[in-house]
């Protein structure tokens, strides 16, 4: 009987269900995150230029998306951005595009601070060789700042793979909003099955996220 719960992955098509719930929560991170950290390396550029105009409007946005919780951006953005703008999205776009806004707030930061702690003697070398401000960008900044923001870039990568089972609450199917269903579904067959669900959702978070969270680490270690 202890093991009989295991069975609910299996029956019918519950297994596939689940796969395809992570794959849902899948895509919607891998493009959330391609929107978001193109947005951000703009955002994050311009907040190391001299216009304090742009860098005031660019903090105040960057605030915001740290103030709010990601639960209330997610019901800002499904709920009451469509009945604004007459938006027709699905839900999961609109997942995608609160998560692009948010991965782009917090990639600009990452940018910024990579790019200000490339040292001020590599810039000066840059001027002095008659480089203008796109090629001391393209040549000199930004290729040292990538190897200092790639830590703090995937650590984004799997808060946003993490942050994607609050999707349920926006009506996607992801993985947990399956794994509650079949949950639900099978609690009289299967009263033990919400442990084997949610142990298996966690293994595959987990299969996902580990990989990503130690090689940042081991990046970490090397710059050290």
């Amino acid at each position: 009987m202890v093991h009989s719960g295991i069975n609910v992955l299996f029956e019918g098509k519950n297994f596939a269900r689940l796969m395809a719930g992570l794959w849902t929560s899948t895509w919607i991170a891998a493009v959330s995150l391609i929107i978001g950290l193109i947005l951000g390396l703009i955002f994050g550029i311009l907040r190391t230029r001299p216009n304090k105009a742009v860098r005031f409007i660019l903090r105040l946005y960057l605030e915001f998306f740290r103030i709010v919780p990601t639960v209330v951006l997610l019901y800002l953005v499904y709920y009451i951005l469509p009945r604004s703008f007459h938006i027709n999205w699905s839900a999961s776009w609109m997942a995608v595009l609160a998560f692009s806004l948010w991965v782009a707030a917090e990639f600009s930061d990452i940018v910024r601070g990579a790019i200000e702690s490339v040292p001020k003697s590599q810039r000066n070398s840059g001027l002095a060789l008659g480089l203008n401000q796109v090629q001391l960008f393209r040549y000199v900044l930004l290729p040292q700042a990538a190897k200092l923001e790639l830590p703090a870039t995937i650590n984004l990568a799997t808060r946003v793979i993490k942050t994607t089972s609050l999707l349920m609450l926006i009506s996607v199917m992801e993985v947990i909003n399956v794994g509650q269903q079949i949950i639900e579904a099978n609690n009289q067959r299967y009263p033990t099955g919400v442990f084997w669900v949610y142990g298996f959702i966690f293994i595959l978070y987990f299969i996902i996220d580990y990989p990503l969270s130690a090689w940042a680490k081991s990046l970490t270690a090397r710059q050290k």
